[in-house]
């Protein structure tokens, strides 16, 4: 990555100023492990704070995937259905557990899974003698998918729904939490996202089963015996105490956090209002986007890439879009039903600088950049 002096980056952690009380109290007390007081605090406060009932604190939003995959009864030979416009962490997890990838396509409205399509998918699906295990589907940039159509499909099918909200912690569908919705959710906390523990993740259920499973699972399944005595396999997943004292500091400012992204992102909007080609993701009145990344479609005169590289020649970091995962050669052969909406998309978006920290000087220097590079002369 590019440390030049007065870049403007992507999206960076925001510290809140409790963070380092509670990583000094677990070094004085000892308590440098993947066990400790911060863990169950890091916990309560992940469901406090998304009214979910169970939370397991974990060392990443990919291991809680997987863990997700596997409480879920997910396998070998499965077909697991997964939204294609996302970063490859949603879909390797899949892989992980030995089953196939089917991508689903995004609708206009939001670019997350398109009901629809959904729909066809699993019909499909099943006339071919395969019917999905999971249906995992991605809360993208923040902005809540389509879940009352999708909880629709999926119940009519039977089939679990797992969220991955690795980008979408603080925002809302209906009122409610992203990732309380289906049977399982799971949040991310790289060092990107809108709250972090430097690297970690976390799942989320409302069922005590499946919890207590992802848990055990993610202690390497060690059996309740006084011997290390292992009936299955089990990971290295837990989160650690010190990083979740980071966790405990950066959920307290959540909200703050949030309210900062927004106005990120309306600031861009007003300020770039002139440039009429220059299209902004809107929110549909069911949904509350906590706006982790401000994301644009450029004119069509104009590439991602191109802007792109103008935009860091002035030392300002920008990003395409996700380039859809059946685009990808990992997943070449898997399955995908969809219209290219979301190759469309990766051929005209890109991510703006969307960091809560952003000064006001910092975000005319894009905005300023921008004008400049797709103003028609």
């Amino acid at each position: 990555m590019n440390y030049k002096p007065g870049r403007v980056f992507l999206s960076v952690p925001h510290m809140g100023g409790h963070e380092k009380n509670y990583v000094q109290k677990a070094l004085e007390d000892n308590w440098v492990s993947t066990a400790g007081p911060n863990l169950a605090g890091f916990e309560h406060d992940i469901c406090q704070h998304t009214n979910a009932r169970f939370a397991v604190a974990l060392n990443t939003g990919t291991a809680a995937l997987h863990l997700a995959l596997r409480v879920l009864g997910v396998g070998p030979g499965d077909e697991v259905l997964c939204s294609t416009f996302t970063f490859v962490a949603t879909a390797n997890p899949i892989l992980y557990v030995g089953a196939t990838p089917v991508f689903v396509e995004s609708e206009p409205e939001t670019w997350n899974m398109c009901p629809d399509t959904l729909s066809k998918a699993i019909a499909a699906r099943i006339e071919a003698g395969k019917k999905p295990a999971c249906i995992l589907v991605v809360h993208l940039y923040g902005m809540p998918a389509k879940m009352k159509e999708i909880l629709a499909v999926a119940e009519m099918y039977g089939i679990p729904v797992l969220e991955d909200a690795a980008e979408a912690l603080g925002s809302r569908y209906s009122g409610h939490q992203v990732g309380t919705l289906g049977t399982i959710g799971i949040f991310s906390f790289n060092g990107n996202k809108i709250i972090t523990t430097s690297g970690g993740g976390a799942l989320i259920t409302a069922n005590e089963q499946l919890a207590a499973q992802a848990h055990f699972l993610a202690t390497q399944a060690k059996e309740p015996a006084p011997f290390y005595q292992h009936a299955q396999m089990g990971y290295n997943y837990r989160l650690s105490n010190i990083s979740a004292g980071i966790g405990r500091g950066q959920i307290e400012v959540l909200e703050k956090r949030v309210k900062q992204r927004r106005e990120v992102y309306a600031y861009y909007r007003e300020r770039l209002k002139t440039l009429e080609e220059l299209v902004f993701l809107p929110e549909p009145k069911t949904c509350f986007s906590n706006r982790w990344l401000t994301t644009v479609l450029l004119p069509e005169n104009h590439t991602p890439e191109s802007i792109r590289q103008a935009l860091e020649a002035e030392n300002i970091e920008t990003r395409p879009l996700w380039k859809p995962l059946h685009l990808q050669p990992l997943f070449k052969d898997a399955p995908y039903y969809g219209d290219g909406l979301s190759e469309w998309l990766f051929s005209r978006g890109l991510c703006l600088p969307s960091s809560s920290s952003l000064t006001e000087e910092e975000l005319d220097k894009v905005i300023k950049h921008l004008q400049r590079l797709l103003e028609v002369v």
